[in-house]
């Protein structure tokens, strides 16, 4: 069977990717995106989902090749690629990039840091792999039509990352062209993915279904090519392929449009508040009004938030604190901001103060928002005593692409993260090797810095 205009273009682009310099814009960027996830594995090693992961790769074994992230073990790629995945989804603190819907840094980065560790590569040759990941994760499901994708039940947090973790992994073990078509081919085989990820109270399926799983597959996948195994040549296109397979009315032409012209990760989202991704606009809108008026947390009568229906359908009243609306609302109006230890604390969820609050608090879904999406705009009306009414609309939520993050307002988060785990000092220096990463001729030099001390 010839193999199709789409794959000759894609096998091609992520065959030299790894070999062509990035704008410096894109290097930049993707910096941010390391050393924002790489935080969130840092921190997340100590939550959960990470523990959960980190203790089931244990028992797995596996040849040390990699490091997981957070503990003293090495084990092989796909394993650290996995339980580094799960932590770097343990919590709600990592990127993500709305027209695509999908969470591209906790499979993408674990993928390549865990493949770049077992063929000693370079921080440039990761920064190109990450940079060619984030493209491929994207267009991915943006050719399924991903809120479509989404209503028909399937997950595009999985789908998407699957592919983009198989493309880093494919350019740091330096695939050709054939090879890279059998990889994406076993990566069509592996990728998965339910929607009911929705309903995981303690958020560790969710932490495998973002991350560890789309991250251990692609790696698996380009480790096996890599190894000798051959495979199909075109898994996009003719019979019982790919898009037969799935979407509604798929568009295969978007997985090569525009490679090396337009970059996804400068489309990507950090999160200023580590807290799910709905919640980002209104304590953006919520900040803005604490900053600009006088106010007492006691003149505060009522308050309204309105943001996308499907924001609102996965933040109200949660169990869980960094997804909880009105608990995070409430503690931005009684701190003045949020931080992460303030975003996971449990125990404040049952505090007097914040369970008086939060019964002033109303969450409502907005139809003009939802129609505004991949937007994820908020509104938040507070009404104060003796009348007076305060409004904010955050039209584009700091850390967008429409609103970015500076480089210290990333580092600031960052070390914020990584800090009460590894301490200041090697928190100092884990930030400053990220920003000078295309220095680095061997990432395994970063061991020291990633892993528990013995």
């Amino acid at each position: 069977m010839s193999i199709s205009p789409v794959m000759l273009r894609l096998s091609g682009y992520i065959a030299q990717a790894g070999k062509k310099q990035l704008p410096p814009q894109v290097v930049e960027k993707t910096k941010h995106h390391v050393l924002d996830t790489i935080a969130a594995m840092v921190s997340g090693a100590r939550l959960l989902p990470g523990r959960s992961g980190i203790s089931y790769v244990k028992t797995l074994g596996g040849t040390k090749e990699s490091c997981v992230i957070g503990s003293r073990m090495l084990t092989n790629a796909a394993n650290a690629a996995l339980a580094n995945g799960m932590s770097a989804h343990a919590d709600e603190t990592d990127d993500s990039h709305a027209p695509s819907l999908t969470h591209p840094g906790c499979g993408v980065v674990p993928a390549a840091l865990a493949v770049a560790e077992k063929e000693g590569s370079s921080g440039e040759a990761v920064l190109r792999a990450v940079a060619l990941g984030y493209d491929i994760c994207a267009r991915l499901t943006m050719s399924l039509n991903a809120y479509e994708f989404r209503e028909d039940g399937h997950s595009t947090h999985s789908f998407g990352p699957t592919f983009g973790a198989a493309a880093a992994a494919a350019s740091l073990f330096r695939l050709n062209e054939k090879q890279t078509r059998h990889a994406l081919s076993y990566t069509g085989q592996q990728v998965s993915g339910l929607s009911c990820w929705m309903r995981d109270e303690e958020h560790v399926e969710k932490a495998f279904d973002f991350g560890g799983m789309p991250a251990r597959n692609g790696v698996s996948a380009a480790a096996m090519v890599a190894h000798g195994l051959s495979g199909v040549d075109d898994v996009f296109s003719g019979e019982r392929s790919f898009f037969v397979a799935y979407g509604r009315d798929p568009k295969p032409e978007v997985l090569a449009e525009a490679l090396g012209e337009t970059y996804e990760i400068l489309r990507t989202n950090i999160k200023r508040w580590s807290v799910g991704s709905p919640i980002q606009a209104p304590l953006d809108s919520l900040s803005e009004l604490i900053q600009q008026n006088e106010f007492r947390v006691e003149d505060v009568e009522r308050v309204v938030v309105k943001v996308y229906k499907q924001g609102a359908n996965t933040t109200d009243n949660r169990d869980m604190p960094d997804i909880c609306m009105q608990h995070l609302c409430a503690v931005m109006l009684l701190d003045g901001t949020v931080s992460f230890k303030s975003s996971h604390d449990e125990k404040r969820m049952r505090h007097p103060k914040v369970l008086a609050l939060r019964k002033k608090i109303t969450l409502m879904a907005d139809d003009e928002l939802s129609k505004a999406m991949p937007s994820r705009q908020g509104i938040v009306e507070l009404t104060l005593r003796g009348g007076r009414s305060l409004r904010h609309h955050t039209k584009a939520v700091r850390g967008t692409w429409e609103n970015p993050m500076r480089r210290a307002e990333v580092d600031a988060k960052s070390y914020d993260l990584i800090a009460p785990v590894t301490g200041k000092a090697r928190a100092r220096r884990l930030c400053d090797a990220v920003w000078g990463l295309e220095k680095l001729r061997d990432v395994r030099k970063l061991r020291p810095l990633l892993m528990e001390k013995p």
